[in-house]
């Protein structure tokens, strides 16, 4: 039963507009809390996963001090909820969970929310497919969701362990993860997919030794994105191609839209209101009051009235919380990924696994960090701390297990 909820995360958390997808995370959330109480083993792994822990404690609390000191009320507590949720949420994976289900799952996740996106843009003729999640602003934050997905699908097609079915199974997840991400046309998170992407399949290379399969698995895929990107989505294209000429164009066509120049005066924004308030930033989720202020000034454009985050992470935790806004920023990144990295060579590829995830979503989230608020919204954030939590987790029960006899098997490891 626990397996089957874990698994049903990562589309609950997807779909918008049913109560009954609260359940799955409702669920997990008491049968952590009870494992916690109850569980030498659970409290454990969470000892030996103590950096990812503590990064989302700090984040928590760091959240509370700002809320409280700019007397914010109770609506930007959202986000801190959100990771208490999943921190506990995450004690599912110190249990022998069936993780061939829960793989299953994530794959079979991503074939439906891919499948939307797919029946949206060729059956309905919606030009940015946004999934399941909201109206056409979600499609970046759908984007995300994909492929982080996506990377989850590949870690687990890459495992030797796969039986032919399971990797037909997230061989086609993968695609449809990816082409639904292309029907989206959001350009940062499919930049930022690339990479890890890569990175993923030479990791195997490193350590399976089969680098001629792997060199060309890159190839073949880079060959299909280009064919898909470029015969079938030529908005797709057009927006790529707009980027430099947005960029060069950005002083002579001041205050004309484009998405590249309005992410340039939210960015010049959101760094002055940094330089402004360097200590205790200007208050969480407050960036639209505060780029509101200063249009009605004259010192801003009207075009990015319409905007409540600056299309950067890193600048809005500068903006909103100061310099101490940013360092727990950075440490949200950077404490997990570098306890997976720790672990991504280790010889137990049951371990291997779920370091390979996490220190592939948290790069895609880095990356996409550059050019979008990627814990603004709910959906995203969500898979994030759920994801790396559950990793870890999952990783620190594993590596604190006694050694099994000799002869005997572990089913739960795969």
């Amino acid at each position: 039963m626990l397996s089957l909820l874990v698994a049903l995360i990562p589309l609950s958390l997807s779909v918008s507009g049913y109560r009954i997808k609260a359940l799955p995370a409702a669920l997990l959330f008491l049968a952590g809390l009870a494992l916690l109480a109850s569980c030498r083993q659970t409290r454990a792994s969470y000892r030996a996963a103590w950096p990812v822990v503590l990064a989302a404690l700090l984040t928590i609390g760091f959240v509370i001090v700002n809320v409280l000191i700019h007397q914010l009320g109770w609506r930007p507590l959202d986000w801190p909820a959100h990771i208490l949720l999943y921190l506990v949420i995450a004690a599912a994976f110190t249990r022998p969970l069936n993780m061939r289900l829960v793989w299953g799952g994530f794959s079979l996740s991503l074939i439906v929310l891919g499948a939307a996106c797919i029946a949206q843009h060729h059956l309905f003729g919606i030009e940015r497919a946004y999934g399941l999640s909201g109206g056409t602003s979600a499609s970046i934050e759908q984007a995300t969701v994909l492929l982080g997905l996506s990377l989850a699908a590949l870690a687990r097609l890459l495992d030797s362990r796969n039986s032919g079915p399971e990797k037909l199974l997230h061989l086609t997840a993968l695609a449809f993860g990816i082409y639904g991400a292309l029907l989206t046309q959001s350009r940062g998170p499919l930049l930022a997919f690339v990479p890890m992407f890569v990175l993923l399949v030479l990791l195997h290379a490193r350590q399976s030794g089969r680098w001629r399969s792997s060199l060309l698995l890159i190839g073949a895929a880079c060959a299909v994105a280009a064919v898909a990107t470029f015969s079938a989505r030529d908005k797709m294209v057009e927006r790529f191609e707009a980027i430099a000429p947005e960029i060069a164009s950005v002083d002579q066509h001041e205050g004309e839209s484009g998405s590249v120049r309005e992410r340039l005066e939210m960015w010049r924004i959101a760094g002055r209101a940094f330089s402004e308030h360097p200590l205790a930033g200007i208050g969480m989720n407050q960036f639209d009051d505060y780029a509101h202020r200063q249009i009605a000034a004259g010192e801003s454009t009207p075009v990015i009235a319409r905007y409540n985050q600056p299309h950067n992470q890193y600048l809005e935790a500068a903006s909103t919380g100061g310099v101490p806004g940013l360092l727990v920023l950075l440490m949200v990144f950077l404490m997990p990924l570098r306890y997976f990295i720790r672990h991504a060579g280790h010889t137990d590829e049951a371990v291997r696994l779920p370091a390979h995830v996490g220190l592939a979503l948290i790069g895609l989230y880095m990356l996409c960090a550059f050019t979008d608020s990627v814990f603004y919204r709910v959906m995203p954030q969500s898979l994030y701390f759920f994801m790396v939590l559950g990793m870890a987790l999952r990783i620190g029960w594993l590596t604190s297990q006694a050694s099994l006899p000799d002869g005997s098997t572990d089913a739960h490891r795969d």
